[in-house]
């Protein structure tokens, strides 16, 4: 598929004035702006500055419409359904649009659920970047659609929201997986994740001869995202159509010696996370091995 010509170049977005990097299906009357005047507490948008401060003016959203189901220190995590609160949901996903370039759900926003992460200020909260997921997955997808906005990337909270999407399938007691294709940036950001808490397994276990389904029911990464990543680290071997792990801890240390950007503590304090709408916690199923990480 072509990717089609961006139609509006900037967007003012709160303190921000951000350049689009692709088109986004806005309203005809909308498109062809050079600025598009979004509130940064509704997601409304408009074309014009003077329409933005008036209604900035009477604008009484501090939060996201949903449900707090995560706090700690000054970052947030709301709960909304998509069905619930259609008109701002499609309106992130309009947002969101002008920065993935393979987005596909812009209006038909009911059957998933929406994640959004906000820095808390003192007056109010900064929506920082979301990820959705389908209320119904029958194919056990645990995230469709991650963004992080501009001037928040590269400080970690990408890897804070994928972290969030796999504890929501810890808590259902599902092995989860993003759906796929994955963008480029997408891969990188998913295999920094997973490389992260595989090693703070392997490193802080005295067990060393994990199968792939034990790291799998630990974790809750599926299979094949496992062995994609332990491949990349060169952790694994096939034999005969089978996989088995090679893994020594002078491999981990070395590992960590090169890749000096994974963190191994985790972001995210899943103690934390409220009851939510698909993923309230339920009585844990037999491990196959007792381990606390």
């Amino acid at each position: 598929e072509i990717t089609k010509i961006k139609n509006i170049e900037k967007v003012q977005f709160g303190n921000y004035q951000l350049n689009s990097w692709y088109f986004s299906p806005y309203p005809n009357e909308y498109k062809n702006e050079n600025i598009l005047y979004i509130c940064n507490h509704c997601m409304k948008y408009m074309k014009y500055e003077s329409t933005l401060i008036r209604h900035m003016k009477e604008c009484s959203m501090l939060h996201p419409p949903g449900t707090l189901v995560y706090e700690k220190d000054n970052l947030r995590v709301y709960e909304i359904d998509g069905k619930k609160e259609k008109l701002y949901c499609q309106n992130f996903c309009l947002l969101s649009k002008l920065f993935l370039d393979h987005k596909t759900v812009y209006y038909d926003i009911e059957p998933f659920i929406f994640y959004v992460l906000t820095e808390k200020k003192i007056e109010n909260k900064k929506e920082i970047g979301y990820f959705s997921k389908e209320k119904t997955s029958f194919d056990d997808y645990n995230l469709a659609c991650i963004l992080v906005l501009p001037p928040y990337q590269r400080k970690g909270y990408g890897h804070f929201l994928i972290e969030f999407s796999y504890e929501l399938s810890k808590r259902e007691n599902k092995i989860g997986s993003p759906e796929k294709p994955l963008s480029d940036l997408g891969l990188l950001g998913y295999r920094n994740y997973w490389q992260s808490v595989l090693l703070r397994i392997i490193k802080n276990n005295p067990k060393t001869n994990f199968t792939l389904r034990e790291l799998s029911v630990l974790t809750s990464i599926r299979h094949e995202d496992l062995v994609s990543t332990l491949g990349s680290m060169n952790m694994l071997k096939c034999w005969k159509g089978k996989h088995s792990l090679c893994i020594t801890p002078k491999m981990v240390e070395e590992f960590l010696i090169e890749h000096q950007n994974i963190k191994l503590e985790p972001m995210v304090d899943a103690t934390l996370i409220h009851d939510t709408y698909i993923s309230k916690p339920i009585e844990a199923k037999k491990k196959f091995i007792d381990l606390t990480y």
